[in-house]
């Protein structure tokens, strides 16, 4: 009887338990994703958007101020090599990228320089210098992936 009573007691115990892990689990069914509920949805939501925002503006700022500060270096150590059709090209296209970027000084200096490269190389080292250290870019601090460097950024390399 001792042994029954306890089986019993046992496998009331289980019952009881089974019970518990069983309302449990259709309460988890019943919300089975945490953003169902109002607030999780909102603070998700709001995290999710600023995350977003910032990976734009991050996407952004690399596909107008980043290509365009390195080919601007590129045209500028290599401007040997180009023709002055090739530079007028280049320095367009790259003021087109700062116009974009929202950086209207920076932009028309380049588009002067754009135009003052097929007449004038002197002229057109003065505005593209002139432009580089406008450049918002070349004054941008540096991320923490990125090295600090201590030598002056808004010197002009031509």
């Amino acid at each position: 009887m001792i042994i029954e009573r306890s089986i019993t007691s046992d496998a009331d115990k289980l019952k009881a338990r089974l019970r518990v892990v069983i309302s449990n689990s259709q309460s988890i069914k019943e919300s089975d994703n945490y953003l169902d509920s109002p607030v999780g949805e909102k603070k998700m939501e709001l995290s999710r958007q600023r995350m977003r925002e910032q990976i734009l503006n991050r996407f952004k700022f690399i596909k107008t101020c980043v290509l365009a500060r390195e080919l601007c270096l590129l045209v500028r150590t290599n401007r040997v090599t180009f023709n002055p059709k090739d530079a007028h090209e280049c320095c367009a296209f790259i003021s087109k990228l700062c116009q974009e970027a929202g950086c209207k000084d920076p932009s028309a200096l380049c588009s002067k320089a754009a135009e003052a490269v097929l007449t004038s190389e002197k002229k057109y080292l003065d505005i593209c210098g002139q432009s580089c250290i406008k450049c918002g870019e070349s004054r941008q601090p540096a991320s923490p992936e990125k090295p600090v460097r201590k030598s002056n950024k808004n010197i002009y390399v031509a």
